[in-house]
């Protein structure tokens, strides 16, 4: 069995401490809106607080993810800690539905009792959490695009903003309307927000951890594509899965058409390697190489 790879290292040093400015942000306005959520009685504001709260706790964690992944491989971790990214992203999707189930039972019970809010108080204090806030996703903004611990992180501080956004909508029709039940809806409508972005995020760390193959790739376009160089009779029972955002592994049977020295082999596994890394950006290439091997060739998939 052949095994090769690629990899393509990232700034995870400067990710850390992007994650650590963000963390010192979001303390400072998760204090800041709970004591004004008491003082005003805004539910809304004590949910943004609780929803910042969250933002702490999921930065904390993706930054222990980070730090983590960068640990080396040892005889008992093989792959090091390189998946605690894609864990982190998991334990923060399940943490965004949490919190926006909360906030969905504090605001219908609110709806049932609208209560007076210092709506001056919740103003100026979403204007703070919106500049935080606003800071925090454009530090992270292009990290998030391509590393999921990151992307995470990043989704908690934007809907977080859009969150002390709509805070702020309410302190004004608060204000000057007297229109108190929109506290509970903004909150209702939060909430509702947290469930979709969340549900997504974690559908996609889910598929990651149970090593799905990404939805990018389509196996037969791969096997096609390796089935037309020479020498090659079949690739088969393939499996194709992200490790982590940076490495996406392919492993397989490889059925050769004539038996082939092992140097000869190794030309064939370096033109596999490329064609595979340029047009599925795959990285990481396990084969075993097969003549006259009596098995069921037609499996792409099955062991």
């Amino acid at each position: 069995m052949s095994h090769s790879h690629q990899h393509s290292h990232s700034p995870k040093d400067l990710r850390g401490q992007k994650l650590l400015l963000s963390i010192f942000l979001n303390v400072i306005i998760t204090v800041a809106q709970v004591i004004g959520g008491l003082l005003s009685g805004s539910l809304s504001l004590l949910s943004d607080a609780l929803h910042n709260f969250s933002d702490v706790l999921s930065l904390i964690v993706s930054y222990v993810a980070s730090k983590l992944s960068k640990q080396k491989a040892s005889i008992n971790r093989t792959f090091g800690f390189k998946r605690a990214e894609i864990l982190a992203a998991f334990i923060n999707a399940c943490t965004l539905i949490i919190v926006a189930v909360l906030l969905i039972i504090e605001a219908v019970k609110r709806f049932k009792d609208p209560q007076e809010v210092e709506s001056s108080l919740v103003i100026w204090l979403s204007i703070i959490a919106i500049i935080g806030n606003g800071l925090s996703v454009l530090i992270l903004k292009k990290d998030s695009k391509n590393n999921i611990n990151m992307r995470s992180a990043y989704l908690h501080l934007f809907t977080d903003m859009l969150a002390s956004v709509a805070v702020l909508i309410g302190g004004l029709l608060m204000k000057y309307y007297q229109l108190f039940w929109v506290d509970s809806l903004l909150t209702l409508l939060i909430a509702l927000y947290l469930i979709w972005v969340g549900t997504d995020l974690l559908k996609v760390s889910t598929k990651m951890l149970m090593l799905f193959t990404p939805d990018t790739i389509n196996i037969k376009d791969v096997v096609r594509a390796v089935n037309k160089l020479p020498k090659v009779s079949k690739l088969h029972h393939v499996h194709i899965w992200n490790l982590s955002d940076d490495e996406l592994h392919l492993e397989a049977h490889l059925d050769l058409k004539e038996d082939i020295s092992t140097t000869a082999f190794n030309k064939l596994l370096l033109e596999i390697e490329t064609v595979l890394h340029h047009k599925f950006n795959i990285n990481h290439v396990t084969i075993q190489p097969e003549f006259n091997k009596e098995d069921p060739k037609e499996v792409i998939v099955q062991d």
